[in-house]
């Protein structure tokens, strides 16, 4: 299931933050880079163009793009021939989940692949993120207690405020223990990846760390110790998993067991009553050992229990935890994998700058650790589509032309392929470590994994990432713990084979 879990995740903010500047040990955004507007202003030479492309006959048209992204092509082969096939990054296609069971969602989507066309979609003023955490299809609110949980809610709606705020308020408030839980749960989850190397050889690692990272997250977001229950100590993290595997299902590429993925995944939505026994004890959980937080959702911020409660739930499962579940492994892999000597490197940095026992403030000064950091986040986004709908009727600009959207329509991005926009990023197929070192961390106004580029900061106004500066410190100090730990490291995403111990 961890596995699946990895290949599932489309979700929007990843997490909760503080977007507070504060150079503290114990506030950990990293420093502040030059600003590059998001939106570059319509050029007057770009030509007027209509949108390429279709959405074929109904039902027919979408049942095809369905069968061509998720079995005959792939996501990324899906776009990229379009691409080719129009002559624009910019085109009609449709999107799954489609027929048979889902014949309220709409497949139709506008595609927006490259850099300028992709930062529309986080144009508050023109777009709006109602509803499309994962494009058209909503999962149950049944999955979330019968609550609209903050991802799903529009800035103009005005309990999008409550909800964000409060998502700030909970990281603010845990980057008190933030820092040394993280630290304590990864000296276990190194632990045991140890033991199990000298005893069999190689450590399958996916679960120890998603373990170690739910208890870390839930007494740094909830305040509550899982010790409390063994049930939740133990599987907590499983029934994670579980719940969100069978909200993403329908819409997520599997890429193997074909034709059954079609028929028993792709098909239709997974009731949530499969789950709803062990979401209802992670629920009771929170209830009974997050009252200091649940307190603050009613007094400070105007939530009702449920709404704090399941929100907070949601923050802690589908965003933090889904999103750490998702990109660590990528992160480990690529720098357990490395043959280029950028270990040696990394190894350097960590013991040298930063002082003698890492900190948040430490790895702001290790820029090499934090571009291999940002470089994974351009070729790995844990969000792999964003999505929004037309406000108002407005003109889209790509980078060659630019096109009418009528309000409404829906846009979609898929980043994988946008943060390889050649354009804007040299070799940008290629894993430059270095890319976002000195003058290229200007790019990063063009980095957009937190659902808005990295150059933007998270607020009640936007959807972005409330944690992305959370986020990007925290792997920031798995990796720099790494090397502090070890002199070198060798394997992939899902297990570790090798380590030399620091001398």
């Amino acid at each position: 299931m961890a596995t699946m879990i990895t290949k599932m995740m489309n979700t929007s903010p990843a997490m909760s933050s503080s977007s507070s500047s504060s150079s503290s040990s114990s506030s950990p955004p990293l420093p502040p880079v030059q600003t590059v507007p998001t939106q570059s202003p319509q050029s007057p030479s770009l030509p007027l163009r209509t949108i390429p492309g279709s959405y074929g006959w109904p039902l027919l048209g979408p049942i095809s793009d369905r069968l061509d992204y998720f079995w005959f092509q792939g996501p990324e082969t899906f776009f990229r021939k379009r691409i080719a096939k129009y002559n624009s990054t910019v085109f009609r296609t449709n999107m799954p989940p489609t027929f048979p069971f889902f014949s309220r969602v709409n497949p139709n989507v506008v595609a927006v692949l490259d850099c300028k066309s992709f930062a529309h979609l986080f144009d508050m003023e023109i777009v709006e993120k109602k509803n499309v955490l994962v494009g058209d299809f909503m999962p149950s609110t049944k999955f979330t207690g019968n609550i609209r949980t903050g991802a799903y809610l529009d800035p103009s709606e005005p309990q999008h405020a409550k909800v964000k705020n409060f998502a700030m308020d909970i990281l603010k408030r845990g980057s008190k223990v933030w820092l040394t839980e993280l630290l304590a749960n990864l000296d276990i989850l190194w632990e045991n990846v140890d033991s199990d190397v000298s005893e069999k050889g190689s450590s399958s690692y996916i679960f120890t760390l998603q373990q170690s990272m739910f208890k870390f997250l839930i007494k740094s977001l909830v305040g509550a110790d899982p010790s409390t229950s063994p049930e939740i100590e133990k599987n907590g993290y499983a029934m994670l998993d579980q719940w969100l595997a069978l909200q993403l299902l329908p819409t997520v590429h599997i890429g193997v067991a074909q034709p059954l993925v079609e028929i028993f995944l792709h098909s239709f939505a997974y009731p949530s009553f499969l789950v709803s026994g062990d979401y209802n004890k992670l629920a009771q959980f929170i209830r009974k050992e997050g009252k200091e937080v649940i307190r603050r959702g009613e007094s400070e911020f105007g939530l009702s229990e449920e709404e704090t409660i399941h929100n907070l739930l949601f923050i802690l499962g589908f965003n933090a935890f889904g999103g750490f579940s998702v990109f660590l492994p990528v992160l480990i892999g690529t720098v357990a994998s490395d043959t280029t000597g950028l270990q040696e490197r990394l190894r350097k940095e960590a013991r040298e700058n930063g002082g003698p026992s890492l900190t948040f403030d430490s790895v702001k000064e290790m820029p090499l650790v934090q571009s291999v950091v940002y470089e994974t986040f351009r070729l790995n986004p844990p969000v792999p589509l964003q999505y929004a709908r037309a406000r108002k009727d407005f003109q889209l600009s790509s980078h060659d032309s630019v096109y009418d959207i009528k309000r409404g329509e829906l846009l979609c991005g898929y980043q994988t392929l946008v943060m390889r926009d050649p354009k804007v990023f040299d070799e940008p197929e290629s894993f430059k470590p270095d890319r976002f070192m000195g003058k290229g961390r200007e790019l990063l106004s063009y980095l957009y994994w937190s659902n808005g580029p990295q150059t933007d900061s998270p607020n009640a106004s936007n959807k972005q990432c409330a944690a992305k500066d959370y986020v990007t410190l925290t792997a920031c100090l798995i990796v720099a713990h790494m090397f502090r730990r070890y002199d070198s490291i060798t394997g992939s995403s899902s297990s570790i084979t090798a380590v030399e111990k620091a001398k």
